[in-house]
């Protein structure tokens, strides 16, 4: 068993030997880069182990893995920095113009995903003759439905989109979170049969107040102090301290609450991150306060895909590989495409849309960390096998196959 700082220098130690691995050899994008190095390793491990039984490498490593509690380190950890760190470099008066779309995406969006990746799931299911109830196919429907905004925004950093359609993508991986959560958390609780009269009309419009709306709030009143605080002082390391003690301290505290702390932290991050520099911040402070956030993102993102690439070990690979999982990656491509379609359809009458917005928001719809983080979060029953194993796969294809062809398809509809 190792100790908690011996885990951390083992993540550290491969990140930072993949990636350099990576930049040296491969030329992927790093977080690309690292989730197919750690993909590979783990792959190699396994195949090492059926050819040579004698050799123990594959569960020894999935040990240490099995250590690292994907759910809370996303969850719990990470995403909290990543969040903040994502909308401090959002453009605030350009995304109000696209308010309209940013909300409806993130809304309705996500209902009509989970709808038809539910449904889709509990038929496909049948067909191969596997006993998975409506509820638990809806609970995978909601996990997998909202855009990850750490691993779309990830790939825009290495892909050219016009401004108004980078805004839709940015906005609504940033939000849809929120309601994600709500749908999941109902469906989960009608699966498990614990929704404690939660699941009306009144109860769903309830905590999607307390989530959404709270997580909001939160956000605003902590981001605004925390703007106060800063423009009274002009020290660049505890100006950058204020913003960590922001970061956790209301991640923290919105989780106590009940709210939704990535709401919460995307609001924060919108109000510091636009803020006039002059009315704020010295430039040295920028200089030092937005380098750090961007370090923190960097690093952060490194990591997390890498234990995207390795959260394989700990898989069975016999659900992994059965017919299941693999034609989700389908049914989920389908119920994303409606669920861009229907949206750009009824806003297109008073928004503009560029050329291009539907295939490429559609193929640019990335899942990540958030979704493997959910899915692990299933109780031990019968279904989370088979549910984890979809997650993981299209994850997987999401951020190797669409991430890396995403360039190419903008280039040919949006440009």
């Amino acid at each position: 068993m190792l100790s908690p700082f011996e885990l951390i220098s083992v993540l550290l130690v491969l990140t930072a030997a993949f990636g350099w691995a990576n930049h040296r050899f491969v030329g992927l994008p790093d977080t690309v880069g690292l989730l197919v190095m750690g993909l590979g390793a783990s792959l190699t491990l396994v195949l090492l182990e059926r050819l040579l039984p004698q050799v123990q490498l594959h569960e020894q490593v999935g040990v240490i893995i099995r250590q690292v509690d994907f759910q809370r380190t996303v969850l719990d950890g990470m995403l909290a920095f990543l969040l903040f760190a994502g909308a401090l470099h959002v453009d605030l008066s350009v995304l109000r113009e696209r308010a309209w779309v940013v909300g409806t995406m993130a809304t309705m969006g996500v209902v009509i995903s989970t709808v038809i990746v539910g449904f889709g799931f509990w038929a496909i299911a049948s067909l191969f003759g596997l006993d998975l109830p409506l509820a638990w196919a809806f609970v995978f429907g909601a996990l997998i439905s909202p855009t990850d905004p750490v691993a779309v925004l990830s790939t825009l950093r290495a892909v050219r989109v016009p401004e108004s359609l980078e805004l839709d993508m940015v906005g609504e991986s940033l939000f849809n979170d929120g309601v994600g959560v709500v749908v999941f958390t109902i469906a989960l609780a009608i699966a498990t049969g614990t929704e404690h009269g939660a699941t009306g009309l009144s109860g769903v419009a309830e905590l999607f107040f307390l989530e959404a709306v709270g997580g909001g709030f939160l956000g605003f009143v902590a981001g605004y102090l925390a703007y106060r605080a800063m423009r009274q002082i002009d020290n660049y390391s505890v100006e950058v301290l204020i913003t960590l003690g922001l970061v956790t301290g209301t991640y923290t505290l919105a989780a106590r609450l009940g709210m939704s702390g990535p709401i919460a932290m995307v609001v924060a991050g919108l109000l510091i991150g636009n803020r006039d520099p002059r009315d704020a911040f010295s430039d040295l402070t920028q200089r030092y306060l937005f380098g750090f956030w961007t370090l923190v993102d960097e690093i952060l993102n490194s990591v997390l895909f890498l234990l995207i690439g390795l959260e394989v070990l700990v898989l069975r690979p016999d659900v992994l590989l059965s017919w299941l999982p693999v034609t989700a990656i389908l049914l989920v491509l389908l119920a994303r495409l409606a669920s861009v379609a229907i949206p750009v359809w009824l806003l297109s009458r008073w928004k503009d849309f560029v050329r291009g917005t539907v295939p490429v928001l559609t193929w640019g719809g990335l899942r990540g960390g958030i979704s493997v983080a959910l899915a692990l979060s299933i109780p031990e029953v019968a279904e989370k096998p088979t549910i984890l194993a979809a997650t993981y796969l299209i994850v997987v294809f999401t951020i190797i196959v669409q991430g890396l062809s995403l360039r190419r398809l903008v280039e040919r509809t949006a440009s």
